[in-house]
């Protein structure tokens, strides 16, 4: 990092996945580049499908089939008055616990309370909990190395450098763990995460085609 301006950077940015708006900043400054391209030894890439809801029942029973820790991943806390046809966490806890009767099943989003939501966590990692269903409050900084599944409900209503982010989650032990994006349209798009597991290249593509949203505003997306 020696410049002609010292022997040390003023500027240290670092993201585990870049969103598109990262990207572009880095036409505007003169920036070196470090890039974390290999996985940890033992470490196995995340097998990703796109599933339509034509074949969640079939999902479903292939679930009960291994024996595995689930993230559930909901866009919602609650139900919305007006976007009746996306997942809501807490509805969605209330369907699995009938779907799923013979796994134990958690709950957790942003509206707990920091002791109960620890708790959750707590279960969830010690294997008290088979399922935890959630909203994207666990895309950065949970790392339960027995969770193998991710299922993301809804999966257009995120970004590719948010869904690989969450699709993080798992894959962080020597297992072969899977991603399953539930979503009945926007599929040519999600399915770059079927092919690919760089964030840089997940971040470029979602460049082109939403654009970087705004440099000097808070917009972090574009179309």
């Amino acid at each position: 990092f020696a410049t002609s301006k010292g022997q040390s950077p003023h500027v240290l940015t670092m993201t585990a996945t870049p969103i598109p708006r990262t990207v572009a900043l880095t036409l505007y400054s003169d920036l070196d580049l470090s890039i974390l391209t290999d996985l940890p030894a033992g470490r196995l890439k995340v097998k990703t499908w796109v599933v339509p809801e034509s074949k969640r029942t079939a999902a479903y029973d292939w679930i009960k089939k291994q024996s595995a820790q689930v993230f559930v991943v909901c866009p919602f806390i609650d139900e919305s008055e007006s976007l009746t046809s996306v997942k809501a966490a807490t509805v969605e806890f209330e369907k699995l616990k009938e779907i799923f009767s013979d796994l134990k099943l958690g709950l957790l989003h942003g509206k707990l309370k920091a002791k109960d939501k620890e708790d959750v966590i707590n279960k969830f990692r010690a294997g008290e909990l088979n399922i935890l269903v959630t909203t994207p409050v666990v895309e950065v900084g949970l790392d339960i190395p027995n969770a193998t599944i991710m299922i993301i409900e809804g999966a257009e209503r995120f970004g590719l450098a948010q869904l690989h982010q969450l699709r993080g989650r798992v894959g962080r032990s020597n297992s072969q763990s899977y991603c399953l994006l539930f979503s009945d349209s926007d599929t040519q798009r999600l399915k770059a995460l079927e092919t690919h597991h760089s964030g840089i290249e997940l971040a470029e593509i979602d460049l082109k085609l939403r654009g970087p949203g705004q440099i000097y505003g808070t917009a972090q997306h574009g179309a």
